[in-house]
């Protein structure tokens, strides 16, 4: 019961929404090809639930290779502009010039290069992980406590100890951030590009869901897409606040 309260006390505008939405559809009697209801996604989602497990498991899969693949590059780059001012300087720049370029552009350059398969969905997913993942951890690296750098220099301190006992530790509350950043924006990013890729995943279920105006089963796989979206924000909003308690 204590789990049912706290659950309706931050959801009750959620729900409140959603149940507005049903009886408008319902006494306005708009067709569900302009607007579906929330009654209707849940009969297509009960109708064939094995075709959105599977979905989901595809896109779920991509999305968390992907964040750790990305999470890994741009931390790995970000250690590399520490030890060198050249790499900062070469890097950085490619890095962000990268990162703005539209997903759409990207999506034909990839497909040439890995083909029109889940390949090209993971590299999208890869690339929309990394940025947060280089600029966070790459300020973090800086951010040391003030007269820490000079100590361990006093000390005779190598730059590989240094990294390990002061600079890694110290970068962990922003890394934290670019993890919880990446996290949501994993799964979005894994269905944009099975939307625009036409292969398979939530991101296809939607799609196809589209053309055949079928929009109760589109809305279905946008509200699973939603759903693990929060939960992964959550999850990684809460290692945020541990980090920030035990790392600062």
């Amino acid at each position: 019961m204590k789990a049912m309260t706290r659950f309706f006390r931050s959801s009750w505008g959620i729900l409140a929404i959603l149940l507005f939405w049903q009886l408008w559809v319902g006494l306005s009697g708009v067709n569900s090809i302009v607007l579906p209801s929330p009654m209707g996604m849940l009969r297509s989602l009960a109708a064939d639930p094995a075709l959105y497990l599977s979905s989901t498991a595809q896109t779920v899969a991509l999305a968390a290779l992907g964040l750790v693949l990305g999470v890994a590059l741009g931390t790995g780059l970000a250690v590399l502009t520490w030890f060198s001012r050249f790499l900062a300087g070469l890097l950085t720049p490619l890095g962000i010039i990268f990162a703005s370029v539209p997903v759409v552009a990207l999506i034909p350059v990839l497909a040439r290069i890995f083909g029109y398969d889940m390949r090209t969905v993971l590299a999208i997913v890869v690339i929309i992980c990394f940025f947060p993942a280089f600029v966070f951890t790459g300020a973090g690296l800086r951010a040391l406590p003030p007269g820490s750098a000079d100590l361990f220099r006093v000390l005779g301190a190598s730059t590989w100890r240094r990294l390990v006992l002061l600079a890694l530790p110290a970068a962990v509350p922003d890394w934290a951030v670019a993890l919880r950043l990446a996290a949501a924006n994993s799964i979005l990013a894994a269905m944009v590009a099975e939307f625009l890729m036409g292969t398979s995943g939530l991101g296809y279920l939607f799609a196809s869901a589209r053309s055949d105006f079928d929009m109760e089963k589109a809305l279905g796989a946008s509200a699973i897409a939603t759903v693990i979206s929060v939960l992964s924000f959550l999850l990684a909003s809460r290692f945020e606040g541990w980090a920030g308690r035990n790392w600062r």
